[in-house]
This record gives C-alpha cells, sequence and structure tokens, in this order.
C-alpha cells in the first residue's frame, strides 16, 4: 500500500493515483475540483487549510427536481425581479477553507451575487441572479466542488417557522429596568443628605416604580402563569414561592412609595427577575443548530421521478404521488412509499428500517418498503400506499412521539420546591402570629418580609448554571443533548439497551475474510481487475484488501445488477457475486454477508464480509455493568451472538431479529421496574428512542442522519459514555450543594426578617449576593468535573 495521501480530500490514494500539476489525487474527482479552484483564482484554498477538500459524488439526475418550479417556490427565501436567494444544508462544511471558498462562489459564477456561510449550522445562504443561472444549477456548481446540499422533505417543510426570541426580550427588560432602578436606590443607601437629592427623592421612588411595572406584569409573566398552572394541578412547583415573592415584592414597596414608608424593594425585585431570567437563558441556550426532533421527513427525497402514462418522465414533490402512479426509483435512492416492483432487479438496504446489515434482493412483482435504499440499478415501481399511509410513516403515528418526557419528569428543583414553599408559608404564618400577639404593628412587616427573604432565587438558579454549564462540556466532547433536562434524567437510569448495527458496529470499514480453495495468482489479478471495474460498495471493499498488482485490461466486462459481475481475459473467466450467480446450489446458512467466487465456472469460494465493532466496546461494557443492566435489541440476525458473547459481561441480555414495535414494546415493559436509556441510530430505533426515559442517537455525521432522541453521541465519541453517565449524577450533587449553601443564606435572611429588622439595603445585599454566588459555585464545581473529560482524552 502506498502512503500517498490526496492533495484535495487527505485520502491515501492507493494504486489509482492520479498525477496533475506535480501533485497526487486519490481520484479524478478531486483532481476535477483542483483544476476548478485554480483555475478561477481560488487556489488560498489549499494554503488556508491542507487537504480539507472531499471528494465528490456523482449527482446527475439526482437534482432533476429542482426543474418543478413549485418545487424550487417551496425552497426559495425570496424571489423577486430576476434575484433569488435560498439557504442551503451542507454537512461537510467544516474548517476555515470551506467557508473561504463557499463565500467565494461568485468567482466560480458571475450570476453568483453573494454567498453567506453560517459555520455552527452548517449553511450557506446564496444570493443570485436568475437570468442565466437557476436553484439546480446552483445545487449542481456546489456538488461539483465537493459540497453537495442536503435537501430532505424536512427542508420542504421547514418554511414558515418562527424563532421565539420573547426570553431575550424579556431578559432585556428586566436588565434595563434592574441598572436604572439600582441608580435610583444608591442616594438612599448611603443617606446622602445633598439637598436636591432629598427634595427630588420622591421622584426617584415613583420612577423606580415606573421601571418596575414591565418587570412585573411582562417580563415575570411566565413565573405567574406556571404558579397559577402548578396550582390548579395541586403541585407546588418552585415557581410558586417565586411568583409569590414577586407579587410581595411589589406590593409592599407600592406601599411603602404610596404612604412615605420608605423606598420599597424595587431593586430586589428587578434585580431577582433580571438573575431568574438569566438562569432560564442560560439553561435555554442550546444546540438550536442540531435537529433533535427528527421523523421520516429528514431521510425522505423531497420529489421523485414520475413515469406518465406516454413514458415520459416528470418529477414532482413527493406528497403528490398517489396509489397507482408509476415511479422510478434510482441507484442509493430511497424508496419514499411502499410500492411493488414492476421492473429491475431491486437490492434494498433495510438497515435504516429494520436494522438488519445485509441487503436483500427482490424480483419483479415483490413488494417494497417504504425507507429501503435501492443499491445499484435503476427500478421501476408502482406505488401501493401515498407517502403517510406507508410502512415507514405509519410508525409516527405511535403516540409516544407525542409524549413530552421532560414536563413528566419531576425535577429535583421542583422537588424541593414542593417542600420549601411549605416551610416558606409555614414560617411566615408562625411569625407574623407570634408577632399579632406581642406587637400587632410588626405583624404585617414580619409576614411580608418573610415572604421577600425566601424568595427562593438562588435555589432556581443552581440548576440552571449546573446543568447548562454541563451541557457545553458535555457538548465541547461531541455529546449534544437537547436540553438540561436530560442531564437529570440520565443520572437516574439502572438499564442501558443498545442497538447493534450502526451503533456498536461502524459502517466505516468491514472484516472481510475468504473461505474456500485458494486463488492463484492468474485468478487473483483477474479477480482485482473486474471489481475494479465495478461501482458496488462490495466491489469496491473487495477490491481494496486483494494485494494483487497485475491489473490487465479485460476482454469482457458484463454486470448483472443485483447478482454479480463477469469478467474474462485470455480465455479464461471470474464471476463474483451472489451463491446463484455463480452457481452455487448449497444453501447459505451462514448469517453474515458473502460474495462468492468461481473461476472458469468453478466455484472457488466466498468472501464473508462481517461487521466490525467499535472500537473499547468491551471496555465500554465492563465499565457501564459495575452500575447498570445491560442489553442488546437489534433487528439483525443473530450471526454474531456467539462472537457478542465472548466481549460483552455475562449477564448482558441480546435479543435478536427484533423489528421497531418489538423495540418500542420491549422498552415499555422494561420500564414498569427501570429507568431505561436507549441507544440507536436508526429509523428502527425511533420508537425505542422517544419510548426510553432517556434516548441517545449515535452518529457517525451529527447534521446529517439521526432519529427522533434527547441526544446525539458522536461515534467517535462512544468511549466516553461511561463517563458522561458518572458525570451527570455528580452534577445532581453539585445542585444539592447549592441547595445547602443557598439555604444558609435564608437562615441569615430569615433572622431579619422574623425579628423585623429587614431593611431594603439588606435584602439588596443579601439576594444578589446569594445569587452570584451560586452562579460561581456551581461554575466552579461544574469545569472541575469536566476536566475528568480532559483528563480521559489526554
Amino acid at each position: 500500500m502506498t502512503d500517498l495521501t490526496c492533495y484535495h480530500c487527505g485520502d491515501e490514494c492507493g494504486k489509482g493515483t492520479v498525477q496533475f500539476d506535480d501533485k497526487d489525487f486519490c481520484c479524478n474527482g478531486c483532481k476535477t475540483v483542483y483544476e476548478i479552484f485554480t483555475s478561477n483564482g481560488l487556489s488560498t484554498y489549499y494554503e488556508i487549510e491542507g487537504k480539507a477538500g472531499t471528494t465528490p459524488n456523482e449527482i446527475r439526475q439526482k437534482y432533476d427536481f429542482l426543474d418543478n418550479q413549485e418545487i424550487v417556490q417551496q425552497l426559495l427565501e425570496f424571489n423577486e425581479d430576476g434575484v433569488q436567494v435560498v439557504s442551503l444544508s451542507i454537512p461537510t462544511i467544516h474548517c476555515s477553507s470551506c467557508i473561504w471558498v463557499l463565500e467565494n462562489l461568485n468567482k466560480l459564477h458571475s450570476a453568483i451575487k453573494v454567498s453567506q456561510v453560517d459555520f455552527p449550522k452548517k449553511t450557506i445562504r446564496v444570493t443570485y441572479k436568475t437570468e442565466d443561472f437557476s436553484l439546480k444549477a446552483l445545487v449542481l456548481l456546489l456538488g461539483s466542488i465537493g459540497y453537495e446540499p442536503y435537501i430532505s422533505l424536512e427542508e420542504y417543510n421547514k418554511k414558515g417557522k418562527k424563532v421565539d426570541r420573547s426570553l431575550i426580550y424579556k431578559l432585556g427588560v428586566a436588565g434595563f429596568a434592574f441598572g436604572n432602578v439600582m441608580l435610583f436606590s444608591f442616594p438612599e443607601y448611603f443617606e446622602v443628605e445633598e439637598f436636591w437629592l432629598d427634595q427630588y427623592k420622591h421622584v426617584f421612588r415613583w420612577l423606580m416604580f415606573a421601571f418596575s411595572l414591565p418587570v412585573v406584569f411582562y417580563a415575570s409573566q411566565d413565573y405567574f402563569i406556571s404558579a397559577y398552572k402548578g396550582i390548579r394541578s395541586k403541585l407546588l412547583n418552585i415557581d410558586v414561592p417565586i411568583a409569590l415573592g414577586i407579587l410581595v415584592l411589589f406590593l409592599r414597596s407600592t406601599a411603602d412609595i404610596v404612604f412615605d414608608l420608605g423606598s420599597g424593594f424595587f431593586d430586589s425585585l428587578t434585580g431577582l427577575v433580571f438573575f431568574l431570567l438569566l438562569g432560564k437563558f442560560f439553561q435555554q441556550k442550546t444546540y438550536a443548530y442540531l435537529s433533535f426532533e427528527r421523523d421520516y421527513k429528514s431521510y425522505f427525497p423531497i420529489a421523485v421521478t414520475r413515469l406518465k402514462k406516454n413514458g415520459e418522465e416528470e418529477n414532482v414533490q413527493i406528497y403528490n404521488i398517489e396509489v397507482g402512479d408509476r415511479v422510478l426509483i434510482r441507484s442509493y435512492e430511497i424508496i419514499p412509499v411502499d410500492c411493488i416492483l414492476i421492473k429491475g432487479t431491486a437490492e434494498i438496504d433495510y438497515s435504516f428500517v429494520t436494522g438488519e446489515s445485509e441487503a436483500v434482493f427482490k424480483e419483479s412483482g415483490e413488494k417494497l418498503f417504504a425507507g429501503g435504499k435501492q443499491l445499484s440499478g435503476v427500478l421501476e415501481v408502482e406505488v401501493l400506499k401515498s407517502v403517510s399511509q406507508s410502512y415507514l410513516t405509519q410508525l409516527w403515528g405511535n403516540s409516544i412521539f407525542s409524549k413530552d418526557k421532560a414536563s413528566q419528569f419531576q425535577t429535583l428543583t421542583d422537588s424541593i420546591g414542593k417542600r420549601f414553599t411549605i416551610a416558606v408559608l409555614s414560617i411566615a404564618t408562625l411569625a407574623t402570629v407570634f408577632w399579632l400577639i406581642f406587637d400587632p404593628s410588626l405583624a404585617l412587616n414580619v409576614f411580608t418580609s418573610v415572604l421577600i427573604i425566601a424568595c427562593p432565587c438562588a435555589i432556581a438558579l443552581a440548576a440552571p448554571f449546573t446543568l447548562g454549564n454541563m451541557l457545553r462540556i458535555f457538548g465541547k466532547h461531541k455529546f449534544y443533548l437537547k436540553n438540561t433536562n436530560v442531564i437529570e434524567r440520565l443520572s437516574k437510569i439502572d438499564t442501558a439497551i443498545f442497538d447493534k448495527t450502526g451503533t456498536l458496529t461502524t459502517n466505516q470499514k468491514d472484516t472481510i475474510h475468504y473461505e474456500g480453495m485458494e486463488l492463484t495468482e492468474e485468478e487473483t489479478a483477474l479477480l482485482k481487475t473486474t471489481l475494479r471495474a465495478s461501482n458496488h460498495p462490495l466491489s469496491r471493499s473487495l477490491y481494496t484488501i486483494l494485494k494483487s498488482n497485475a491489473i490487465m485490461t479485460l476482454e469482457e466486462f458484463q454486470e448483472h445488477t443485483g447478482k454479480g459481475i463477469e469478467g474474462k481475459y485470455n480465455q479464461h473467466s471470474i464471476k463474483v457475486g451472489s451463491a446463484s450467480y455463480v452457481g452455487e446450489s448449497k444453501a447459505n446458512a451462514l448469517m453474515n454477508t458473502s460474495v462468492y467466487v468461481s473461476a472458469d465456472e468453478d466455484i472457488k469460494g466466498r468472501f464473508v464480509f462481517k461487521n466490525t465493532y467499535r472500537e473499547g466496546m468491551s471496555q465500554i461494557f465492563d465499565e457501564l455493568s459495575s452500575d447498570l443492566e445491560l442489553g442488546i435489541l437489534s433487528g439483525d440476525n443473530d450471526g454474531e451472538k456467539e462472537q457478542l458473547q465472548k466481549v460483552l459481561p455475562e449477564k448482558t441480555k441480546m435479543l435478536f431479529d427484533q423489528r421497531p414495535e418489538d423495540k418500542l414494546e420491549y422498552i415499555k415493559n422494561l420500564q414498569e421496574k427501570h429507568k431505561v436509556l436507549m441507544v440507536g441510530d436508526g429509523l428502527n430505533d425511533a420508537g425505542a428512542l422517544a419510548q426510553s426515559d432517556v434516548g441517545l442517537a449515535v452518529s457517525e455525521n451529527i447534521n446529517v442522519f439521526s432519529p427522533a432522541c434527547d441526544g446525539i453521541l458522536d461515534a467517535s465519541k462512544l468511549q466516553k459514555l461511561p463517563k458522561f453517565i458518572k458525570l451527570s449524577k455528580r452534577s445532581m450533587s453539585v445542585i444539592k450543594m447549592s441547595f445547602l449553601l443557598s439555604l444558609c443564606y435564608n437562615v441569615v435572611g430569615l433572622y431579619f426578617a422574623i425579628t423585623g429588622q429587614l431593611q431594603p439595603v439588606i435584602a439588596a445585599i443579601l439576594m444578589p449576593l446569594s445569587s452570584i454566588s451560586i452562579v460561581v459555585f456551581t461554575t466552579l464545581a461544574t469545569n472541575y468535573l469536566g476536566k475528568e473529560l480532559k483528563t480521559l482524552e489526554s
């Protein structure tokens, strides 16, 4: 094997090295991209980041549906006076070279006016003139330089979604009011006896009142609504004492300035709301560019080719396909509907739907299900069911997909909040009764002071800042969670169930071994030469492992779609393909994918393709087994059961041949006694991921395929899963310690409140001090925990 790497993409060049301009390329595709860049003044691309390119894929005909203006209109953001604007998702964007070249697209075509990359979202927004250019031309241009856009049915439905920015507005209002109220409060804090300050102190007090109005009636409204809903549901959540505190602060402060009793607590009121909203903002700041709610729309093509009765082809939007329509399915296209195969030989990869890794072959007249991917050749099919009625899409009809896990889970804060509310109300009542007996003039003051000082601002901040920071730390290590609630649920799990294919195995490489009579050097050379002419994935995998370097020019080559290939040279022939194709009549009892070989019509043997398990899989299960019950739930056959038994802990349960609905039911039954983590990767796991207490999707590319889930784990970081779970549990300990710290402040404040000595300046010091110290403590503690992940990497 040569050590040369491609100048464009950095991949190994192998034997098929292409040399151009004194540089080595792994294929003609990379060389072409290099030529495009250098001939258009974009050679800086290679100077910013070396070998940053991506090999372009063959995409001819794939985007013919963009000739359909109805579809184009749905994708465009703007279309007026010969100018169109579109945003496209490009998963291959990964470095500064990518950004630079994509923002200089105008050098590749004069019709492109502006192109701007959003790196976190991996999208590009392009403005172009339509005079001699189109959306299809733009997509093909991007594909030709290795930046093929990802356009799915989800993109078609995305238009019109609004971003909720209300929290930012509320935070801005509260922050503005807090700053101004503090400014007006300083003279009274320090008892400045300037004449003019004394003259205008009433004006200052009413100005503080005015600033507090939008804070109470706009910025705080979510706390009042949540408290009201909680009380209606007979649930004392943490928002009940917060809403009570805000209300009492406002009423007491208003009464103070109306009756000229003092300046009130407007500074504490606005500060309290500002810090609470800040915590909420910190908690909600998550990975908006990742989609945790993907359904079948993310996987389906936006349009397909329909055959008219006269044989003409037309590209139609997928929802317009009707029962009885004839549709063309090309290589590597997803079948969008349940249908019957009319023409062609189907080789369907259902791994994403069923988990079965071995492709299945279908003949004319057999039924095909939505979600399968055709691997080679063109199929003509007749639609049996519309998109919404097909097998795969009906899975999303299950009520589990509309369940909101977060709302059904009682958080630690809400659990504490219930007890806290009861304790505060009890203390306020007892203290008021005491003063009613001994000094009634102080009773109302004490009652309101207890409710003010006991407002659980610090408690309410502990969880958002602890979990929010952990969310960011996990994200830095490529473990992306939907929200902070997932960390709390992850800390509770006692059972972990794994899918096998795609989750524990990697599709990046296969282990291949040969069984049968040894091939001669001539046969090996002929075999390799024959494989070289085929684009089938198995052929390419096999080609790379054969050691022969004697590449020859074939006299004859034939590829029989879905069956195999045949090559002839110097009166010798070789066949590679299915057992029946090469003439093997014995039943194949082997569960793994295998390719048979015959030379001069004599069957020689077979190459067996086995899944390759991810690095460190055994160690992952060993670490998890100390705290959790473990299991494998696979849609694949049990061909690798023995191999798994050798590397996994003894008590690991294994179930094979599980359909999507079987997986969902299994998780549901487990939940009667356990808190379950489901780890999967494909659509066949979607139901189980949604049903489980925490559903994690393992993905080779986090921006492309992952089913609806609570978190996405980059496949390269799977070995860190045990550590992520442990850190989730320890995060909860940090929150509990923060509660204790907060309690200390409350005890000090309650002393002043119960004895009737609470002054605005004391509240103004204690409330921000407790909030800030909690924020500092949780930040330091979580950063310390995060160091363990860094240590693991080093």
